[in-house]
């Protein structure tokens, strides 16, 4: 894997991935919406192509997947939870994109809350739950090597080890930036592929 496309990387997790992926010496094709979001960082490095667009108009999302090797995406609505349908549209072009581009590979981030029964679930998270479960439904019909990652609250804290398991949640807490590694690793994990990944901090406490 040379190149991946990152969409949702200027939020809190995004940057994460993207740091990571620059690291691991990978190029980079990132999709902004506005310029303002951008980390200056971003826009001074060689390994970063910068393309402006939004998920929501299909044009763009094959721009920005034409030609990569893997795509991660971690769309956001930055602690807003007012209704939307831009998650599950973004989604849905983007696989749809890739379909066209011949990209089999993605990542995709979504909610821990998908492994409870709704009634377990914050009403005040309900219409964002209903946001990822479209967004899960698109991407196991995709066809595709997706790897669907339900992170449990995200911590604005330094890298630990932890743990992923399939189709449930192995904890309440993960950094930010293990789950950017994870994001990025696992497009090169085959026992990921087309698994509903839980992941968080390995707690080394009884």
């Amino acid at each position: 894997m040379q190149r991946i496309a990152v969409i949702g990387g200027t939020g809190m997790t995004g940057q994460c991935v993207v740091d990571y992926a620059l690291e691991k010496g990978l190029q980079i094709r990132l999709l902004y919406r506005t310029e303002k979001t951008v980390p200056e960082r971003f826009k001074k490095s060689d390994k970063i192509e910068m393309v402006q667009g939004n998920v929501v108009n299909l044009e763009d999302c094959e721009k920005v997947v034409e030609g990569v090797d893997g795509v991660c995406i971690i769309l956001g609505t930055r602690n807003k939870l007012e209704a939307t349908s831009e998650l599950s549209r973004g989604t849905a072009n983007l696989i749809k994109a890739m379909k066209a581009k011949n990209v089999t590979k993605f990542s995709v981030v979504m909610s821990s809350f998908l492994f409870r029964p709704l009634a377990e679930v914050p009403a005040m998270f309900h219409r964002l739950n209903d946001e990822h479960k479209l967004m899960l439904d698109y991407t196991k019909s995709s066809d595709l090597q997706y790897i669907a990652i339900l992170p449990p609250h995200i911590a604005d804290e330094p890298s630990t080890d932890y743990i992923v398991q399939h189709d449930e949640a192995p904890g309440r807490m993960i950094s930010k930036y293990d789950l950017g590694k994870f994001i990025v690793d696992s497009l090169e994990q085959p026992e990921h592929y087309q698994k509903v990944c839980g992941v968080a901090k390995k707690c080394t406490e009884d």
